[in-house]
């Protein structure tokens, strides 16, 4: 296990980082790599780091869905659920539109995780509809 060496300024701790964790890639990934941090405004080391710390911490080893993607799931599960009462010709009642709406609420982090899990591991194929 590394050590991480400490130092107390104003009262606040600050972690040195002493390790170095690092990989080889070709000339055209590291562009890709530089790209991606300059589009982001950080530094090169400082965005690897951030990308290699989320995926680890990520519960599941799938990366989380991002803020968009959540909402864009959410939006799907809500149409499919009005339209599906519209496509058979029903009216739906301001108890059940609040019920969906709760549901959609509770469940679209969880689903969007499924659709980004989904898509990692099947290369992107469609099935989650």
């Amino acid at each position: 296990m590394a050590q991480i060496v400490s130092e107390i300024n104003q009262n606040q701790p600050r972690e040195f980082r002493t390790v170095t964790a690092s990989t080889k890639v070709t000339d055209v990934e590291l562009a890709e790599l530089e790209q991606a941090a300059a589009s982001r405004g950080v530094r090169l080391g400082e965005w690897i780091r951030d990308v290699l710390l989320r995926a680890a911490r990520s519960p599941s080893g799938v990366p989380e869905a991002d803020p968009v993607m959540t909402e864009i799931v959410a939006l799907q599960m809500f149409l499919t659920n009005v339209f599906s009462f519209v496509a058979c010709g029903e009216r739906m009642s301001a108890d059940r539109y609040q019920e969906l709406m709760r549901n959609v609420k509770t469940n679209k982090h969880r689903t969007a995780r499924e659709v980004v899990a989904q898509y990692a591991t099947e290369g992107g194929e469609e099935g989650h509809a």
